[in-house]
């Protein structure tokens, strides 16, 4: 198979290539600067373009392409870029791809953003749209890849686990040292997926024939005083200092604590679990455990 990436850079392009590769298939990489290698592809997703010969000699388009959240202080501009990254590099990719062509499957990034604060209760795929900043976005988002010709499924990504980057890239310094702790109360729910769990998912899902919202989080969602005590365990350190939150929404902004740090998110892959994946890291103790 033949696969595109688009945010091939990111943590979860660079894994999705490597297992790619690993497993006998051919990665085009879709770059936004200079060309430097045989399997690059110039794209500039705010004009609409992918060089040439675009998606025409691909089987497959896996599409990660997103500005961080957690990138900046939500400002008014910067959450225009948020939203706008993700419009923008969807419709160049979607616009790109023919219903009759060689390339009959794309899975493009989503988020359980999606879903808003959902409280206690176990949400599946078929929650209707929540409220807030992110649950917008996401909305927009998978509307833009709604447009696409070809079967599409939409990855409605939880908190990645790895060493470098995703959920724990910031806090794992913090946590060494002994500074960790929860968040808030630390009642609300977080939804988490290993990298190695998200990759193989995305793998499987190429060869699958789901369509639509698919949850890619683990199926033991915890609770983030759960997970708090998890990593302080798993890093031999206690977890005595509740994140400052008022210094966080000075940096960041008080919506970007609310909705990304506050909102209680206790998701279901419901549609994973029922077409017969499984887990390799089904406890977020077991996906720390594999971080080593």
């Amino acid at each position: 198979m033949r696969v595109a990436i688009g945010g091939s850079s990111g943590l979860l392009g660079t894994a999705l290539s490597r297992r790619l590769v690993a497993g006998g298939h051919e990665v085009v990489r879709l770059v936004r600067g200079d060309v430097t290698g045989s399997g690059q592809r110039r794209w500039d997703p705010d004009a609409g373009r992918i060089d040439g010969p675009g998606l025409d000699d691909v089987d497959a388009v896996v599409n990660l392409s997103g500005a961080p959240i957690a990138g900046a202080r939500w400002t008014k501009d910067r959450k225009v870029e948020i939203r706008r990254s993700r419009i923008t590099s969807t419709l160049t990719i979607v616009t790109s791809l023919a219903p009759g062509g060689r390339c009959q499957r794309l899975l493009n990034a989503s988020a359980i953003g999606y879903y808003g604060n959902t409280g206690t209760e176990i949400v599946d795929e078929s929650m209707p749209v929540g409220r807030g900043f992110l649950a917008e976005v996401v909305a927009d988002w998978e509307a833009a890849a709604a447009h696409s010709p070809v079967p599409t499924a939409v990855l409605r990504t939880g908190h990645v686990l790895a060493r470098e980057g995703g959920y724990l890239a910031l806090q794992w310094p913090i946590f060494a040292l002994g500074l960790g702790g929860r968040v808030g109360n630390g009642r609300q729910f977080l939804s988490w997926i290993s990298l190695a769990d998200h990759v193989r998912a995305m793998e499987f899902l190429l060869a699958s024939d789901l369509t639509g919202p698919v949850n890619l989080v683990g199926p033991n969602p915890v609770s983030n005083a759960e997970f708090t005590r998890a990593f302080g365990r798993h890093l031999h350190r206690p977890t005595p200092m509740p994140l400052p939150l008022t210094a966080v929404g000075a940096i960041f902004g008080r919506e970007f604590v609310t909705d990304a740090l506050l909102a209680s998110q206790r998701i279901r892959p419901a549609r994973l679990l029922d077409a017969g994946f499984e887990f390799e890291h089904p406890r977020v103790t077991k996906a720390l455990a594999a971080l080593g």
